[in-house]
């Protein structure tokens, strides 16, 4: 990961454990991906996609999230899930990191 991103996923970790989430991992890899942050927000376990854009040249940190991408974040999601003894509620989100903007937190990116 070059410096921006682990910057970006820095300034998102410490965002969101200000809204009052709890840190479980981060940057989880497996063959399928990887997974930037996965938090715990009361009793449900979120997998956290960070994205970021300098500007809006090549779209919007919103639009960079591709049907791949989320089919690459469930695959990982299911992967890291086998490993735990009982399957807890989950969901997906992401925090948008566009230019020098307040992050935006974005809750159920995926169905």
């Amino acid at each position: 990961m070059n410096t921006r991103g682990a910057a970006a996923e820095a300034r998102a970790l410490a965002w969101l454990t200000a809204q009052g989430l709890h840190c479980v991992a981060q940057n989880y890899a497996c063959r399928f991906g990887e997974i930037d942050l996965i938090m715990q927000h009361g009793d449900t376990l979120v997998f956290v996609e960070v994205r970021h854009r300098r500007h809006s040249r090549f779209g919007t940190a919103a639009e960079s999230i591709t049907p791949r991408k989320c089919q690459k974040l469930r695959l990982t999601a299911e992967h890291y899930l086998q490993s735990l003894t009982a399957l807890p509620v989950c969901r997906f989100d992401a925090v948008l990191l566009d230019g020098n903007r307040d992050p935006e937190w974005v809750q159920r990116i995926i169905d």
